[in-house]
């Protein structure tokens, strides 16, 4: 297998534009809803017409996987904990299906590589499994090429699976007891950061097992660094399925034209991937939250992404992106229902100083 995207489609310049003019139509001063204007362009640029709509089929899609680097001591949790949560999202009972409810987007969970066997869980969240566990990127490849093939395709399967179905909006959610080790490699490989820079705490670990992360992520930085350039190496070499995952889906999502809100600091990375995998692709992504892992500011700032919101979440889960929904709602409807300065019969002159 050989993966190969098509290339990206640029958002409709036309749309943007009339979404530009309209903003200066609207009675309010020029920029004074700040950032809402620029997501009310954005979001025109994506659906094509002016004024854009509301997104209305929210679909988030967890990718789980087991990551071998937990068995170096880099989290404050055991690598039972993703399948035990895979479990948890399936019944409900998690922070991203009670943000999800609130917003009215729905959740889906996919074992990408999980290590041991989630109970009560239906056969659409395994069907998509491509191993157990990747491998501990610090002393070994993470995947073999033709597994990080296979995971990528999962991710383009699952973005279209969820397009088809007629999803306007994705978040790629993540789950995986240690994801944050291999995601600060990839940013720092990617970023050319040191592993003292981009290395958080992840679960909250303490000093000296921080002290003891970043050592295990130079150590895996090393093995990657000559495979940055190359999108399929380098996450066969210190990635892992779930993340080889969320690049094909990230990736797919911008050739078919679907806007995506990113997560945090695993889907920064991943991120930074897909863009290599399908150039152009950044532009279908905002970023919905800011980490407080510090790789993940990093990975935004190459990508230029301005988060939402930055709340000092770390919990990944997509939740952090399901925080911002509600303003790409808010962006739209403002666009669209305002009126305009001849509607209103207001003066548009500012006054004379």
């Amino acid at each position: 297998m050989s993966i190969e995207f098509p290339p990206v489609p640029r958002p409709d310049d036309a749309a943007r534009e009339q979404a530009r003019a309209r903003q200066q139509q609207l009675t309010k001063p020029t920029g004074a809803l700040g950032r809402l204007e620029d997501l009310s362009i954005w979001l025109a640029g994506m659906q094509g017409y002016c004024p854009p709509e509301a997104p209305k089929r929210v679909r988030v899609v967890i990718f789980a996987g087991d990551h071998g680097v937990a068995s170096a001591g880099v989290s404050a949790y055991p690598a039972e904990v993703t399948a035990q949560m895979v479990a948890n999202f399936v019944a409900g009972g998690a922070a991203v299906n009670v943000l999800a409810d609130r917003v009215g987007a729905r959740v889906r969970v996919v074992d990408i590589a999980v290590a041991h066997e989630a109970v009560d869980v239906p056969a659409d969240v395994t069907k998509w499994h491509v191993r157990k566990a990747s491998g501990r990127i610090d002393i070994e490849d993470a995947l073999t090429v033709d597994e990080t093939e296979q995971a990528i395709e999962v991710g383009r399967q699952l973005a279209d699976d969820e397009i088809d179905i007629g999803a306007d909006l994705l978040i790629p959610g993540d789950m995986g007891i240690g994801n944050t080790t291999p995601a600060a490699v990839l940013i720092g490989v990617r970023t050319g950061n040191a592993a003292a820079v981009v290395t958080g705490r992840g679960t909250g670990i303490d000093d000296a097992t921080l002290d003891h992360k970043r050592a295990v992520v130079a150590a895996a930085m090393a093995r990657a660094a000559a495979k940055s350039g190359d999108p399929v190496a380098l996450l066969s070499t210190a990635g892992g399925a779930d993340i080889a995952a969320m690049a094909g889906f990230l990736a797919q999502a911008a050739v078919r034209r679907t806007p995506v809100v990113l997560d945090g600091v695993v889907s920064g990375a991943a991120a930074l991937v897909a863009e290599q995998l399908a150039p152009g692709a950044k532009a279908w992504w905002c970023a919905g939250h800011r980490s407080v892992e510090p790789a993940h500011g990093l990975a935004l700032r190459q990508l230029g992404l301005e988060p939402l919101v930055d709340l000092g979440l770390r919990l990944g889960e997509g939740t952090g992106a399901l925080l911002a929904v509600p303003l790409l709602g808010a962006a739209a409807d403002t666009l669209a229902r305002m009126a305009t300065f001849d509607e209103a019969q207001v003066s548009d002159r500012a006054a004379d100083a």
